[in-house]
């Protein structure tokens, strides 16, 4: 085997240039190493990305790399040994977002552009790159751990399955007095409620909310005016911010690219001229050591930002178009597969109910009989019982009958062997006996015939019971043992008493399966409220105070952004010159 390094020569050799550098590209999640040839621009390198990853909206992106403690873009229209690109090999550069999108759901159209981009700010809020209100932390983390795991199940997501997992910012540690299994509830909470939603719809969704961040696609410099006081320029999609130092999250002044004539810079000095008077200008220097670079970078984000503004506001080019067309047909098959799915879910969901209402509807029954055949035996208990006393009270009256004519035999034989002269009388005690002696035979064929009847009834009873028992038996709801310890009745009161039988188990299943009733809106508002009382005071950071205080004064980031733009050019210039 020959290890890497010579494959490497080989393949340098093999293309004939002293040019060509082992290259190093990393993303969110992967890492490509090729060989890469400087040619006449940059542009090539990204473009081989693009089309290793698949991706086609190569215009969002870029690639950077560190000079020192400097973090500085690649310029594609020149070759790495034009600009500062460190040629020792590997050369590592990382796929970055450097220009974004004034709406997400409308302009990122392939699945790939919107999972780099989702892979990104999720790290970017995780490392508090860009700032994110609490509550919007577990409605991002929510859909992110939808994302990774889909559908909420609570059979398999069971608690503490996220414990693992970094989904909020660590300084929400500090300031709630918040347990990890707190988070993870309400993280799961919001989790549930997605229900139905496919990777790319729970990404996008998560686009979608953290796009309204103050911070999002925001690119901060730190520069100075004329009077020497330090400020912060924000380059994003619409425009340039000016803020004040310690304050990214509210701008001072907007200038929106409509109203900018032209952008210059001359080593350190960059110059901002607006529409009207030729005067407007917005001078600002950078306050970085090597402030040329600086401005020359805040220079090609500038042209790079207002290419994509004018591009959104005219005709598609023909590659758009195309690409549009094709997102539009895969997104019409992903929807008639969803449509499918959504489809045999409903109806496995009513199948499932269906039978759910039957087992219920079942076991009901069965409790019906069971109570209903507890109950005849009461009643046939009762009914022998009475039977079997009265054939005991009969079979006493014939013993003391019997015992009576016996006496009486006996009493009327003594005058029969004394007195031999009176023969009617003899004859007539014979007969009495004779008589007695065939009641006694009946009553003795009726005690038989009762005595009898009553095993047969006994029988009967313990035949009634073994059938009971196997009936119970083979029903799947009420299993054989649970009859005599679960269920106890006396013949005076016939009260039963369930106690933890499997109705009861049915019915806790039954209410696990139920989807919350509560929507997400509803959801959010008491995490609002509960979060704000286990807020602990003292403890927030400069931008949570910012933010507390924006919020109680019902400022946004849309509401800024429109009262700034309302305002003249002229009004803009003269309180940026006030700063």
């Amino acid at each position: 085997m020959t290890c890497p390094a010579a494959e490497k020569r080989k393949m340098k050799f093999a293309l004939g240039h002293r040019r060509v550098y082992s290259v190093c590209v990393k993303t969110e999640e992967s890492e490509l190493e090729f060989l890469y040839r400087d040619t006449a621009h940059a542009m090539n390198c990204l473009q081989y990305v693009s089309l290793i990853l698949g991706l086609r909206e190569i215009w969002y992106f870029g690639l950077q790399y560190n000079i020192g403690n400097r973090v500085t873009w690649l310029n594609l229209t020149q070759t790495f040994r034009s600009q500062e690109v460190p040629l020792k090999e590997p050369i590592i550069f990382r796929l970055m977002i450097k220009f974004y999108p004034e709406n997400v759901e409308q302009e990122l159209l392939e699945d790939i552009t919107q999972h780099l981009f989702f892979l990104q700010l999720k790290r970017m809020i995780l490392e508090e790159e860009i700032y994110c209100p609490p509550e919007v932390s577990v409605l991002l983390a929510s859909y992110a751990v939808h994302a990774e795991y889909g559908d909420y199940d609570p059979d398999v997501q069971k608690p503490g399955f996220l414990a693992v997992k970094s989904l909020l910012p660590k300084r929400f540690i500090n300031l709630y007095i918040m347990t990890t299994a707190m988070w993870e509830e309400k993280i799961t909470a919001c989790y549930a409620q997605h229900r139905g939603k496919t990777r790319e719809e729970a990404e996008m969704e998560y686009l979608k909310i953290a796009q309204d961040l103050d911070m999002y696609g925001v690119n901060y410099f730190l520069i100075r005016n004329m009077k020497g006081h330090d400020l912060l320029l924000g380059l994003h999609a619409l425009g340039l911010h000016i803020y004040k130092p310690g304050n990214k999250l509210t701008p001072e002044v907007t200038f929106i690219w409509d109203e900018i004539h032209h952008v210059s810079f001359q080593w350190n000095l960059f110059l901002i001229q607006l529409l009207g008077k030729k005067n407007n200008f917005v001078k600002l220097k950078s306050s970085e050591v090597k402030g040329c670079q600086i401005t020359a970078m805040i220079f090609n984000l500038c042209m790079g930002n207002h290419e994509l503004f004018m591009r959104r506001r005219n005709p598609d080019s023909v590659e758009m178009q195309e690409i549009k067309i094709q997102v539009a047909r895969q997104r019409s098959r992903k929807e008639e597969a969803k449509h499918r799915l959504q489809k045999e879910r409903q109806l496995r969901d009513a199948a499932e109910r269906a039978r759910d209402e039957m087992e219920m509807s079942l076991i009901q029954l069965q409790n019906d009989v069971h109570m209903s055949n507890v109950l005849l035996l009461c009643l046939g208990q009762d009914l022998l019982a009475e039977k079997a006393k009265t054939a005991q009270q009969d079979a006493k009256l014939l013993a003391q009958k019997a015992i009576e004519a016996e006496t009486e035999k006996q009493h009327n034989e003594v005058p029969a062997i004394c007195g031999q002269g009176e023969p009617e009388k003899m004859l007539e005690a014979e007969m009495v006996a004779l008589k007695m002696d065939k009641e006694s035979e009946k009553r003795d064929k009726e005690d038989e015939q009762l005595k009898q009847e009553l095993q047969e009834a006994r029988h009967a009873e313990r035949e009634e019971k073994h059938n009971l028992l196997e009936i119970t038996s083979k029903s799947p709801g009420l299993p054989s043992d649970s009859v005599p310890q679960e269920l106890s009745f006396s013949r005076e009161t016939l009260c039963f008493d369930f106690k933890d039988t499997d109705m009861k188990s049915f019915f806790t299943v039954t209410e696990k399966k139920k989807v919350a009733k509560k929507n997400l809106h509803e959801v959010l508002k008491e995490m609002k409220t509960e979060m704000e009382l286990l807020r602990l005071r003292g403890h927030e950071t400069p931008l949570d105070c910012i933010h507390f205080q924006n919020k109680a004064k019902g400022i946004t980031k849309h509401s800024t952004l429109k009262m700034l733009t309302l305002q003249s050019s002229e009004n803009k210039l003269a309180h940026y010159e006030t700063l």
